[in-house]
């Protein structure tokens, strides 16, 4: 990566002056605490506090701030910072500042406000936000006791093909005072859903998120002051299976994790207004039944519910429940109580299905329109005992019925038993499906499309990319990644929503976490998952490549497990996140030594299980290609992949405050680089090993090249793509993941977007041209074996979207100044593409990138967010051909930089105009 604009100083080109009047089109925005909205039970002590600032004025840079937080919203009105007042601070930060006030204890509320001065004067602000902090000790669950009900009903099964029924608990409280404040700490393994009085406790579905529950475990906490009142009140919970009671049971023991019966803990604080507190805990006292209306819930087989059986009032102060018997004390999971830092899962959008057709069997088959992730909404009117079966699938079969091969043993079945009471609606609660189509059967009358609404379910986090440009193929493949990438969040990420696997492989996102990060605002998503991994490492220092470790997959090797580094990159690159690498860097440190230590041979790391995984093999019938010409060595993947993460880790070191590693990482570097070339480059052809474009993408990418041969070896590579595979993709997903910022990076934008274009085999146009609407996992996914063949998989995109927005829109983070505080904005405007309308909201502020050219003329309207600025780069030296917000720049100093004219923007909304 060139770092050319690193060494150069620009002068700042002010375009508006200062007016009175600006200050009141400036606004304070978006006050988050540990970059969530008023989140409540937080478990850190000095939490980190962001804000934005919301302008419609051009240059605003923010020259000081002063928070304030207090312990009532009536202090902070009345401006009495009891917590913190910091003192006005004079800096330019608005992200991850550091609380620094009176100690917050467990389950301390707290607000918050931040005065802001800008170059445009003091702000005046009315925004102000909550958060409160969780229980931070297990010493204060200890007094709660897990409850569970450990017996199996007749028709549960403890098999490959699980069934277990859900457990409904209920417990009426009296509360004998009026009721000022109220909070609700709960733990529901492996899934729950809450009532207090009948009502629904938040919007959450499928929560809390996956972890591996013999190491930590996710409480949520809710505000229900408003749902308790006086007297009686009746609290109820529903406890699904999820990943805790595995979806299959005594079944390859030695790989599938599983953590026993469903269980939960609570606890309920409630504070009156006379000032003195009560506390209700889980306890033998509460009724629990598995006899409800649903049989069976699992992730992998769908869910069963017989509405004959609802128990009408079952969570409310009224309900007879003389059939329930006593919860029973249980074994507690085991992990570390944690109070949960990302959202939950949450219905996200809903889609109504294109047609319903009738077969030759009397079943219906359902089309959405799009491959989707979550489940049916099923609206139906008929007999007490019809029984209407919904099987879930991604694609049909020639006679269309529905293509059931590629879910090997996952049934993806809902079953509904009606009540017969008019028109019924129902959902499912505890799974989710990876589907577009549906097979309906039993229907009591003619269904149609308005019987069906489809619910999208996935993590509660903003969609903060878009992109649209002059070719239509590129356009649906970002939507196909758009798709697939939110159908995969999950709590963690996974690799695919539908068969018997859906699991937190850490291959599938050692790039691919970096290019989703500018379509989803996926930082405490990711951070979280860093922690799964760190979770899973052994006492050793290994680390799996699939976390949580449901399946025991430990096999070392470096480019999955590295997936923990790169991810962490991300998210320093991204969202400016330094606490995650300070959290982190022990644990990396100790997996990087455990692969020198066992695996480092003659300088060269001799570890690897994948290779190039799915590369386009020789034959469209084969999942992985066994000709050696297309395979590249596993030496030098992981050899290469290693001296990359020891480059990675150099600057986490100086962040983590250990700079006395650096020195081993720069010797170990050098020795992997001399090594390598050895071993490796073919001085005579200036390739690498057999000339794979993979063999040669990572030491280009990774600056392993000597210098006075790059351009050699990457003309070799061209060849390779442009000649010998026609301007096609023939990498796999590590070669993928570099491929085409390099490409660009080297001067070839246009070979880069004839692969992103393409819609001939294999390509990512190749599964639109084919009828995808998500993203395929493999490159042949509608020919090769069906157990491999999911066609919701996100691992094959590797650098694509990357490339799509900073190479493409010209929207990307100085790496010298992450988090987006200054802009690079360096479309490639000759690859190919003569429109692109982008935008991305970052953690400062909305960036947008909107040009336009024909053979005349460039225009580019940019916004660059407020306390900000961005380097742009313009096609031209000829500063006479350019005009900013119809003017001439009229600045005495500006920069050539080889082809191209580069201005330093301060924040604002700008229209560039080139002459061509």
């Amino acid at each position: 990566m060139k770092k050319f604009f690193l060494h150069t100083t620009f002068i700042i080109i002010a375009l508006t002056s200062f007016s009175a009047k600006a200050q009141n089109k400036i606004s304070v925005t978006n006050l988050q605490c540990e970059m969530l909205n008023n989140p409540e039970g937080i478990d850190v002590l000095k939490p980190r506090l962001s804000w934005q600032i919301n302008v419609d004025v051009n240059d605003v840079k923010q020259t000081a701030y002063q928070i304030l937080v207090a312990s009532t919203l009536e202090k902070l009105n009345a401006n009495k910072a009891d917590f913190w007042d910091s003192g006005k601070v004079e800096s330019n930060e608005a992200v991850n500042i550091i609380y620094k006030g009176k100690r917050l204890e467990n389950r301390q509320d707290a607000f918050w406000k931040v005065l802001v001065w800008t170059n445009k004067g003091e702000v005046k602000s009315n925004e102000k936000a909550h958060f409160s902090i969780g229980i931070l000790t297990y010493a204060d669950w200890k007094s709660t006791r897990w409850i569970g009900y450990e017996k199996l009903s007749k028709d549960d099964s403890v098999s490959q093909y699980a069934r277990l029924s859900a457990r409904y608990l209920r417990k009426e409280i009296n509360l004998k005072k009026q009721v000022r404040k109220a909070k609700v700490y709960i733990i529901g393994m492996g899934l729950y859903e809450l009532y207090i009085n009948g009502n629904k406790i938040g919007d959450q579905v499928l929560a809390p998120v996956p972890t591996d529950y013999t190491k930590n475990i996710k409480y949520n906490v809710f505000d229900v002051t408003s749902q308790l009142k006086e007297g009686k009140n009746m609290l109820g919970t529903i406890l699904g299976n999820g990943r805790f009671f595995a979806m299959r049971q005594d079944y390859k023991p030695y790989k599938i994790k599983s953590f026993g019966l469903p269980k939960m803990a609570l606890q309920l604080f409630v504070e009156y207004t006379d000032g003195t507190q009560d506390i209700i805990r889980t306890d033998d006292t509460w009724k629990v039944t598995t006899d409800g209306p649903i049989l069976s819930n699992n992730e992998y087989d769908g869910e069963e519910y017989d509405a004959r059986k609802e128990m009408k009032g079952w969570n409310t102060t009224n309900f007879d429940a003389k059939n329930w018997v006593n919860a029973i004390y249980v074994q507690e999971p085991g992990g570390f109580y944690e109070g949960q830092m990302t959202p939950n899962m949450k219905i996200m959008g809903e889609v109504k299905p294109i047609s319903i057709k009738a077969t030759a069997k009397g079943t219906y088959i359902l089309d959405m329109g799009q491959n989707m992730v979550g489940w049916l909404q099923l609206k139906v009117k008929g007999k007490s005992g019809n029984q209407v079966t919904m099987k879930f699938a991604e694609s049909l079969q020639a006679d269309g019925s529905l293509y059931i091969a590629n879910l090997r043993d996952a049934k993806t079945t809902d079953v509904y038993t009606l009540k017969g009471e008019g028109e019924e609606i129902w959902e499912p609660r505890f799974i989710f499906h990876g589907f577009r189509f549906v097979k309906v059967s039993g229907f009591p009358t003619k269904p149609t499309v308005d019987n069906f609404i489809g619910k999208v379910v996935y993590d509660d986090i903003k969609t903060t990319g878009t992109f649209e440009s002059s070719d239509a193929t590129m356009n649906q493949i970002f939507k196909n990644a758009y798709w697939g990438i939110r159908g995969n969040y999950k709590g963690m990420p996974i690799d695919c929503p539908q068969r018997n696997e859906r699991q937190p492989w850490l291959g599938d996102r050692t790039t691919g976490a970096y290019g989703e990060s500018f379509l989803f605002d996926n930082q405490t998503l990711y951070a979280k998952w860093l922690d799964d991994i760190k979770n899973a490492q052994t006492q050793d220092g290994g680390l799996p490549d699939v976390a949580p470790a449901f399946w025991r997959y430990y096999g070392d090797n470096v480019t999955w497990p590295g997936t923990y580094i790169t991810v962490a990159d991300m998210l320093y690159q991204q969202f400016a996140d330094q606490e995650v690498i300070k959290k982190q860097y022990p644990y990396m440190k100790k997996w990087m030594s455990y692969m020198e230590e066992n695996y480092l041979v003659n300088d060269l790391m001799d570890k690897d299980k994948y290779g190039d995984w799915c590369v386009p093999p020789e034959s469209l019938e084969l999942i992985r290609s066994k000709d050696p010409a297309r395979l590249t060595d596993g030496g030098l993947i992981s050899s290469a992949f290693y001296y990359q993460l020891l480059g990675i880790m150099k600057k986490f070191a100086k962040i983590a405050n250990a700079d006395t590693d650096i020195e081993h990482y720069n010797d170990l570097s050098e020795r992997i680089s001399k090594a390598f070339n050895a071993k490796y480059l073919n001085t005579a052809t200036n390739t690498y090993a057999n000339n794979t474009v993979t063999a040669n993408v990572l030491p280009l990418a990774f600056g392993l090249v000597p210098e006075n041969i790059k351009e050699k070896v990457f003309q070799n590579m061209v060849h390779e793509v442009e000649v010998t595979k026609n301007g096609h993709i023939s990498t796999g997903v590590i070669g993928t993941q570099f491929l085409m910022r390099t490409l660009t990076n080297f001067g070839r934008g246009d070979l880069a977007y004839k692969l992103a274009s393409n819609k001939t085999y294999p390509s990512w146009g190749f599964m639109v041209e084919n009828g995808a609407t998500t993203i395929w996992e493999l490159w042949n996914g509608n020919t090769a074996d069906p157990s491999m063949n999911s066609q919701n998989h996100v691992m094959l995109l590797g650098d694509l979207l990357i490339w799509y927005y900073e190479n493409m829109a010209g929207i990307k983070s100085n790496p010298e100044t992450p988090g987006f505080k200054q802009i690079i904005m360096k479309p490639d405007f000759e690859a190919g593409l003569t429109y692109v309308n982008a935008s991305y909201e970052s953690i400062h502020g909305l960036i947008k990138s909107n040009w336009k050219k024909n053979k005349n003329n460039l225009q580019w309207n940019i916004t660059i967010p407020a306390n900000t600025s961005a380097l742009v780069y313009l096609p031209t030296t000829n500063i006479s051909e350019v005009t900013l917000n119809g003017k001439k720049i009229t600045a005495e100093t500006y920069k050539n930089e080889g082809t191209k004219l580069v201005l330093t923007l301060p924040s604002g909304t700008y229209n560039l105009s080139v002459k061509r």
